[in-house]
């Protein structure tokens, strides 16, 4: 993500220069196939370049096959898997006119390809396109260009996480009899008793009844997801999702040629009108919901809590219509323990609960876990036993250490505490610098309206080393929209929101 103009003195002319740039973020998938590079005209404006600069770079994007011209429309990016010729892509631009219209093509790094089923009309669902885009945020974890703090990650910086206490939790479990007893054989297929036994009675501290029998660990809570997707449904069957909603478990269940239904997220909980007509529409059918994906307490992007009311009308819903549902709680360890949570209410009769400590604690260590009715956990065992064989003992052990030692939960009230400042003055810089707040502060994240296209914004402030969450990519069907998520640990930076103030004032002029 480079944040510096095109430099004349560098042994590269400044259209190699821009191609260069380009074809970068493209490989990167930091601009996902089917996204819309700037019109010329624009693109020159951005890097203060002149149009033929611009030009030239663009027909070496299309001589590598990196993007395609589109008559009257602009330029894209391509599908890797179509690897076209260089001569091949060259000839497509000579015979579309060489080059389109650039006058109006706006930037559209995170465009999708296709929408799927219209809320208001209740088409039936059809199989979403392949999940390019939601990438953009995981990589964008490992790019590290630029150093500055961004604004779009899913994370607390590293050094709000750093402590001691981890490497003591380590050391704890690593005593050379210990290490060689469970470093030579494969652990207990559920996962680590003592962490089952721990995470048992955390959950009862947010009254959730789960017994350790009832417990399975994970490589992380999306992996948790996973199994429940994998066990629970197949290719062609229909799951209801929050919209807006998290980018990548949208991308995962497209990935499993799963049929989305998007349900929208109010400040109390789903839109229990739409669930209702959903489930009357495909009533006795192979089409009918089987299961409802939520973020019950601190969703994402909005960090909206759901309402008892709104928690006791979906669980009557999940029983009259007979779906499943899987409570994603990852934010747990910075959420009110009085929140109201379905597993709690239902007591893990049609819920499944999921949650990790990726988030607080490790990203690292990859451990997550899930909660399920008794009924279901040998089969969600036999999913996990399939995909990973089991999952390693020593950081489980390890984690286990820090939940009894009260080491988490003191870590986590003072990442709490540090987060309650941060979002303050987050919430203040983003009120002065132009944006409004589309949903009540609470949480990392912020869901707020730039008044702006922000995929086109997103593009812009890559070129300064910013990576940004739009709107679109909390979308099911991934259409343009002015709002974009951001980290309030990350957003403190009054230099961030010059730059942003900067680049929405030359698209609103």
């Amino acid at each position: 993500m480079a944040s510096e103009l095109l430099n004349t003195s560098k042994s590269m002319t400044l259209a190699e220069q821009l191609s260069s740039r380009f074809a970068e973020r493209i490989n990167s998938r930091l601009m996902a196939p089917g996204s819309r590079l700037p019109s010329v005209r624009q693109c020159a404006q951005q890097q203060q370049v002149s149009p033929s600069t611009v030009v030239a770079a663009y027909d070496q994007l299309l001589a590598l096959g990196l993007v395609e011209a589109r008559k009257n429309r602009g330029f894209f990016v391509r599908e890797a898997t179509q690897n076209i010729s260089s001569a091949q892509s060259k000839n497509a631009a000579i015979n579309l006119g060489h080059y389109p219209n650039n006058g109006e093509v706006t930037a559209g790094l995170f465009t999708a390809e296709t929408a799927i089923i219209n809320i208001a009309k209740l088409h039936a669902p059809q199989p979403l396109t392949r999940p390019v885009n939601a990438a953009m945020l995981i990589r964008g974890m490992f790019v590290q260009g630029s150093g500055k703090p961004q604004p779009g990650m899913g994370t607390f910086p590293p050094e709000w996480l750093a402590s001691s206490f981890l490497s003591s939790a380590v050391r704890k479990v690593t005593s050379p009899a210990e290490l060689q007893k469970f470093s030579l054989s494969y652990g207990e297929p559920l996962g680590d008793s003592a962490l089952r036994k721990s995470l048992s009675n955390k959950l009862a501290s947010i009254n959730i009844s789960a017994s350790p029998e009832q417990i399975i660990t994970t490589v992380g809570a999306t992996h948790a997801l996973d199994m429940v997707s994998r066990t629970l449904l197949k290719a062609g069957d229909t799951v209801m999702v929050e919209e807006p909603g998290w980018a990548i478990e949208f991308a995962r269940l497209q990935m499993l040629g799963l049929r989305i239904l998007p349900v929208p997220r109010g400040p109390d909980g789903p839109d229990l009108a739409v669930m209702a007509q959903y489930c009357e529409a495909y009533r006795g059918s192979d089409s009918r919901p089987k299961l409802f994906v939520s973020v019950s307490v601190l969703h994402n992007p909005t960090g909206y809590s759901l309402s008892p009311g709104s928690a006791h009308s979906i669980l009557k819903l999940a029983n009259q219509f007979d779906f499943h549902i899987v409570e994603d709680d990852t934010y747990s360890h910075i959420a009110p323990a009085h929140a109201t949570r379905l597993c709690a209410l239902d007591g893990l009769q049609r819920t499944i609960y999921v949650s990790g400590f990726a988030k607080i604690l490790a990203p690292n260590w990859r451990v997550g876990y899930l909660a399920a009715p008794p009924n279901l956990v040998e089969q969600l065992l036999d999913t996990k036993l399939l995909a990973t064989l089991t999952t390693p003992s020593l950081l489980e052990k390890a984690v286990s250490h820090c939940i009894d030692q009260g080491q988490l939960r003191r870590h986590a009230e003072r990442i709490r505490t540090q987060l309650d400042a941060a979002r303050g003055r987050s919430v203040k810089l983003a009120l002065t610098h132009g944006c409004t707040l589309a949903a009540e502060p609470a949480g990392l994240f912020g869901w707020v309206d730039t008044g702006v296209d922000t995929d086109a914004l997103a593009q812009r402030m890559l070129d300064h080393g910013y990576l940004l969450a739009p709107g679109a990519l909390f979308l099911a069907d991934r259409r343009p929209s002015t709002l974009m998520r951001i980290n309030f640990a990350t957003t403190q930076n009054a230099e961030f929101w010059g730059v942003f103030a900067k680049e929405t004032a030359k698209m609103s002029g």
